[in-house]
């Protein structure tokens, strides 16, 4: 642990120390109360590629289809007529929303920087883009928004999945934090943030299930 590192999301407050596990300190943003893990204790890529090449998700598992509708449902339910334009950011080794939002008549992309790495996919803009279990091991949240975002058509939406952290006791012995490609942890007060400063339209769907709507003009 080097020194207070600046909010990776927020980018102008410093960090206060949170916690420390027996592999890793833990920050706190008091702006945008994202907790993120010490810049030293972020793991490199090729370790993120040894655990995620672990996962088994894919488009046979039913159990995982209906852990993906809880996102799935409610998004559709705000789009439009099929076909729409979609995203699905960070879609790992096993894409499995993209074929969901496939069948149900949209027109799906993917990118991911290990498994789907054709740049191509973000060189132009959509209609709803996806993150599902994915923000979590954003290393620079602020600069990925800022990409979602920059994706992302105006009246578009934004539909997240990520366990969201609710205060130091519960963080102490929350599962969620021990995988070590989980570096960023959100809570409600973080997305409310988010909403604010990108003049966002915010709605919980679920305990982890984020929608966002990006307005169709810019205010200001």
């Amino acid at each position: 642990m080097t020194g207070t590192p600046n909010c990776p999301l927020c980018e102008q407050d410093h960090g206060q120390y949170y916690q420390q596990d027996k592999r890793r300190s833990y920050w706190l943003c008091p702006t945008c109360q994202l907790v993120f893990v010490d810049p030293d204790a972020l793991p490199t890529r090729e370790t993120e590629r040894q655990i995620y090449d672990l996962h088994q998700n894919s488009p046979d598992d039913l159990g995982y289809r209906k852990f993906l509708e809880r996102l799935a449902n409610p998004l559709c339910e705000r789009l439009g007529t099929p076909p729409m334009q979609g995203l699905d950011f960070g879609c790992g080794p096993g894409p499995t929303f993209s074929v969901m939002l496939t069948e149900r008549g949209h027109n799906m992309h993917v990118y991911d920087p290990i498994y789907a790495t054709d740049r191509a996919a973000l060189s132009r803009q959509y209609d709803f883009i996806t993150c599902t279990e994915v923000i979590e091991h954003f290393h620079r949240p602020g600069h990925e928004w800022q990409q979602l975002l920059a994706l992302l058509k105006p009246g578009g939406w934004l539909g997240i999945m990520t366990k969201l952290h609710t205060g130091p006791e519960a963080f102490s012995r929350w599962h969620y934090k021990n995988d070590i490609t989980h570096v960023s942890f959100f809570s409600r007060v973080t997305f409310a943030y988010i909403a604010s400063r990108y003049q966002l339209e915010l709605e919980f769907v679920g305990a982890d299930v984020i929608l966002l709507q990006k307005p169709l003009t810019p205010s200001g």
